[in-house]
């Protein structure tokens, strides 16, 4: 696990050279289990919610572009395990404030589970007519996973890249990090329920 002290300067130098960065062991094996649990718990009760597509009158389900289910985040109730989470991107967030001076603001957050099959189809997660969101996050929560287990995130990087994109599988403790006007990104099939925590860190307050 990287120290605290030195994760901020490592994550802004990434940011500022790639756009993105990718974090082992952001989180210890611990929270990640009671993150897991937690997750794999409102699963098995039904709580998680099938992902929509758009936003406002706009917003619907389609499994053919998106086929994962999710719980907010609601910063004034978080369970302890969420609370080990929030601390610790929070931190990140003042951090980067200091290092990039980004105007990040707050944070949103919520589970997302994938069954076996479901993917999320290529997109970019700025919408066009509100900025807000500056940073892209995503720490996963899946124990012993193997590439073989598939689930990968695509990240496509830019032209004067010298590959076309990157796949990075949802290993338990992963934290990716990337601009979210900058990188379109899409989620692929895995052959298990992918578990995660998606986030964004914001330039001002909206309500998800």
């Amino acid at each position: 696990m990287m120290p605290d002290s030195a994760l901020p300067a490592h994550v802004a130098s990434e940011l500022t050279r790639n756009g993105y960065v990718v974090v082992e062991q952001f989180l210890d094996d611990p929270a990640i289990a009671a993150l897991a649990s937690e997750c794999g718990n409102l699963h098995a009760r039904g709580a998680l919610q099938p992902a929509a597509i758009g936003r406002a009158g706009g917003k619907r389900l389609d499994a053919a572009v998106r086929g994962d289910s999710t719980r907010w985040f609601d910063p004034a109730a978080l369970s302890a395990p969420q609370e080990r989470y929030w601390s610790r991107m929070d931190a990140l967030r003042k951090a980067l404030n200091r290092e990039l001076l980004l105007g990040l603001e707050e944070l949103e957050a919520h589970f997302a589970l994938y069954p076996p099959g479901a993917a999320y189809a290529r997109h970019r997660d700025r919408f066009s007519d509100d900025d807000a969101r500056v940073l892209s996050t995503v720490v996963y929560l899946n124990s012993g996973w193997l590439e073989a287990d598939g689930g990968a995130l695509r990240l496509y990087l830019p032209a004067s890249a010298a590959v076309a994109h990157r796949d990075i599988f949802p290993v338990a403790g992963t934290l990716v990090l990337f601009l979210s006007a900058d990188f379109e990104h899409e989620v692929l099939p895995a052959r298990r329920d992918r578990l995660s925590i998606a986030g964004w860190i914001r330039r001002s307050a909206s309500a998800p």
